[in-house]
C-alpha cells in the first residue's frame, strides 16, 4: 500500500486529520465559541489567519476542531457497520436457502429507499446526539455490506477446503471463524474504507441540514451551513471547512484504492450497492 504514491498521499492526509483532531484542542489559537461583535466577517489578518465568521469567531480555530466530532462518530459507526453487516453476510452465504433469500429481500427493500429520508426521520423523531447518530449510520451503511460480504462468501464456500471442513464435521461457527472470515476480511477492509468516506459525507450533510451537531459546536457541515449566506463577504468561512472535508475524503479514497490494489481486489468488479 505504501509503495504507491497515491497510497502514501492518501494515508498522509488521513493521518494528518486524525492527529489534528486529537491535538487541536491544545493548539487552536482561540476558543471556538468566543464571539466578538467587533470582528464580524473580518478578512485574514496577523491575529486571525483565515479571518472571522458572521459571529466574530475565529475560522482557523473552528476549522481545526471541525473534524473531531465527524471522525469520532464515523469511525465508530464504520466499525459497527462492517462488523454486523459483514458477519450477517458471511452467515447468509454459508447457510443459503430460504433464510438467505428472505433476508436479502429485506435488504433490497431498504436499499430501494434513499438513506437520507430514513436518517432525517429517525433523527427528527428521536433527537440529536452521538447515541442516535452512531447506531443509525451503522445500521443503514451496514445494509449494503451484507450483500458485499454475502457475495464474497459465496465465492469462498464453493472451494474445496470448505467442503473438507464440512466433511470433518466442523460446526458453522468454526467454519465462519477459521475459514470464511479470514478469506473475506480483505474485501471487508476495503469496503470499510469506502463506507467511512460516505459516512463522513452523510454526517456533514446532516449537520448542514441542522440534524447533526448542534450549535455552537465546531463542525464542518455546520460551518458551511452557517456561513454560506456570507460567502461573498467572507469566502474563507465556507472554503476552509470545504477544503478540510474534501482532503479527508480524498485521502480515505486514495488509501482505499491503494489498499484494494495491494490486496488484489478489483473495486470495479466488487463495487458496493
Amino acid at each position: 500500500m505504501l509503495s504507491r504514491p497515491s497510497g502514501k498521499l492518501g494515508l498522509s492526509l488521513v493521518c494528518f486529520h486524525i492527529i489534528l483532531a486529537i491535538i487541536s484542542p491544545a493548539i487552536t489559537p482561540y476558543d471556538f465559541k468566543v464571539m466578538d461583535a467587533d470582528l464580524i466577517l473580518k478578512g485574514p489578518s496577523a491575529l486571525h489567519w483565515l479571518g472571522t465568521d458572521n459571529l466574530g469567531r475565529d475560522i482557523l480555530s473552528r476549522t481545526m476542531l471541525g473534524g473531531r466530532q465527524a471522525l469520532m462518530v464515523t469511525i465508530v459507526a464504520t466499525f459497527l457497520a462492517i462488523a454486523w453487516g459483514g458477519m450477517l453476510g458471511v452467515l447468509l452465504g454459508l447457510i443459503g436457502g430460504w433464510i438467505e433469500n428472505s433476508i436479502l429481500r429485506l435488504v433490497d427493500a431498504f436499499l430501494s429507499i434513499p438513506w437520507i429520508l430514513f436518517l432525517l426521520l429517525i433523527v427528527s423523531v428521536v433527537g440529536l446526539g452521538n447515541a442516535v447518530l452512531i447506531p443509525t449510520l451503522a445500521f443503514f451503511y451496514g445494509i449494503p455490506v451484507v450483500r458485499m460480504s454475502r457475495a464474497a462468501t459465496h465465492d469462498v464456500v464453493a472451494l474445496d477446503y470448505i467442503t473438507a471442513a464440512r466433511a470433518r464435521g466442523e460446526s458453522r461457527v468454526t467454519i465462519v471463524r477459521k475459514e470464511l472470515l479470514p478469506n473475506v476480511l480483505d474485501i471487508l477492509l476495503v469496503e470499510g474504507a469506502m463506507r467511512w468516506s460516505w459516512m463522513l459525507l452523510a454526517f456533514s450533510s446532516l449537520s448542514f441540514l441542522g440534524f447533526g451537531v448542534a450549535p455552537p459546536a465546531a463542525d464542518w457541515g455546520l460551518m458551511i451551513s452557517g456561513s454560506r449566506s456570507y460567502m461573498a463577504i467572507a469566502p474563507l468561512a465556507v472554503l476552509a471547512p470545504v477544503v478540510a472535508l474534501s482532503t479527508l475524503i480524498i485521502g480515505i479514497n486514495l488509501s482505499a484504492d491503494a489498499l484494494a490494489k495491494a490486496l488484489g481486489i478489483d473495486r470495479a468488479q466488487k463495487a458496493p450497492v
